[in-house]
């Protein structure tokens, strides 16, 4: 089975400093829905795995964030793409749970919901501390940009998603 796991925020949509709180705050990255249809003409199953800390205080609530995932699954869908999940840690950074990187809890839970090994998996990320989750959990990190916040090992890093999807379609990745 052809898998990819990508975060969500700074890889599929661009981040704000607050957080995106509404669905109309969700704006796709430029690029990004367009890679996302090329992955399932090419037969690959996508997930998304989130930290989103902002539900431990109430922006937004979990009825919120589902919206703004209703939001970004129509955009997917719009352009010809399919997510086949949406995996999230909802705690804060002090909350010490399994799930919010660096910790692999999410991937792990990704690897047992869809029974498959992580080895050749990957895991496309924004920044470091989700790179170290990814291979923590035995999967393959790709950083998108220069965030190295909490990296403790190395990962291929592309420019943006649509560049690292051609490479990877392509069959031409960096190593």
């Amino acid at each position: 089975m052809k898998f990819l796991i990508l975060s969500r925020d700074g890889v599929i949509n661009m981040t704000r400093v607050e957080g995106v709180r509404k669905p109309d705050e969700w704006a796709p990255l430029p690029g990004s829905l367009e890679a996302l249809a090329r992955l399932q003409r090419e037969g690959y199953r996508v997930v998304v795995a989130t930290a989103q800390p902002g539900v431990a205080k109430g922006a937004p609530r979990m009825e919120m964030l589902n919206r703004i995932h209703v939001r970004m699954l129509e955009s997917v869908r719009n352009k010809g793409g399919q997510l086949d999940a949406v995996f999230v840690c909802p705690h804060s950074a002090d909350a010490g749970c399994s799930c919010r990187p660096p910790r692999p809890g999410l991937y792990a839970e990704i690897a047992d919901r869809f029974k498959i090994n992580l080895s050749s998996v990957h895991a496309v990320c924004a920044n470091g501390d989700e790179a170290d989750a990814a291979r923590a959990a035995g999967a393959q990190p790709v950083i998108l940009g220069d965030d190295d916040r909490g990296a403790s090992g190395t990962a291929a890093r592309y420019g943006s998603l649509d560049v690292f999807i051609d490479a990877l379609i392509a069959g031409k990745l960096e190593s």
